[in-house]
């Protein structure tokens, strides 16, 4: 019996163990690391998401989040291609635009060039936009967020709108200036006053922006490859 118990306790310390193995990740040096876990916007910022997912492949989902530190992600980001964007509600026959902006530019404090257009898709099929493929027209091709250094968070929102039988478009002219751009009158201009769905997440500048062809910043200062 005394054995039984014996190897019973070394059972139970061996599961222990492993458990907190697969909630740690040791590093090169030995150095113990937690896990790499975005966190939810603040209840105020939160407001602004409703029925809206965003997910990219190596962070995952971020909708409502803040894009984490860790594993440079807040670097990645600024490279990666268009996330996967899911509205489940969608109904399958209609037609919806899709839109990137960000609020912020350049700063939350001084948002001079809101809302800078980072993509805008129309024309998406609700079948698509229903399963995390926002294909359409591509109005506006997506840019990826570039927050300028020491400017804070930046939100990213995204807003789907129904777009009916509407023909919606933005000329070559308009698209060659992103920040600043009027998105009230975008939607007056054509209409869409159903906002179906919408979310944000958060991120902002951390270290060097990775190399890949031109990044335009969000303060209107374009970077070039090194």
């Amino acid at each position: 019996m005394k054995l039984a118990a014996v190897a019973f306790c070394l059972c139970l310390i061996a599961g222990a163990v492993w458990l907190g193995l697969t909630l740690t990740t040791s590093t090169e040096s030995g150095e113990t690391v937690e896990s790499c876990v975005a966190e939810p916007i603040e209840e105020a910022d939160a407001s602004f998401c409703s029925n809206l997912e965003v997910t990219y492949v190596e962070v995952g989902n971020v909708t409502c989040k803040i894009i984490p530190q860790c594993n440079h992600f807040r670097q990645k980001i600024t490279a990666w291609p268009p996330p996967q964007v899911k509205f489940r509600e969608a109904e399958s026959d209609k037609s919806y635009v899709l839109v990137m902006v960000d609020p912020d530019a350049p700063s939350r404090n001084e948002p001079t060039m809101k809302y800078w257009r980072h993509w805008v898709v129309s024309d998406i099929i609700g079948a698509n936009i229903k399963n995390g493929l926002p294909r359409g027209n591509v109005l506006t091709a997506y840019e990826p967020p570039t927050p300028p250094p020491t400017t804070g968070l930046h939100r990213y929102q995204f807003r789907l709108y129904r777009q009916g039988d509407k023909q919606v478009s933005i000329s070559s002219n308009e698209n060659k200036n992103r920040g600043a751009w009027n998105l009230d009158k975008f939607l007056a201009d054509h209409n869409l006053s159903i906002l179906e769905a919408s979310t944000q997440y958060m991120t902002e500048f951390d270290g060097e922006i990775p190399n890949f062809n031109k990044v335009q910043r969000d303060d209107g200062d374009d970077t070039e490859d090194n």
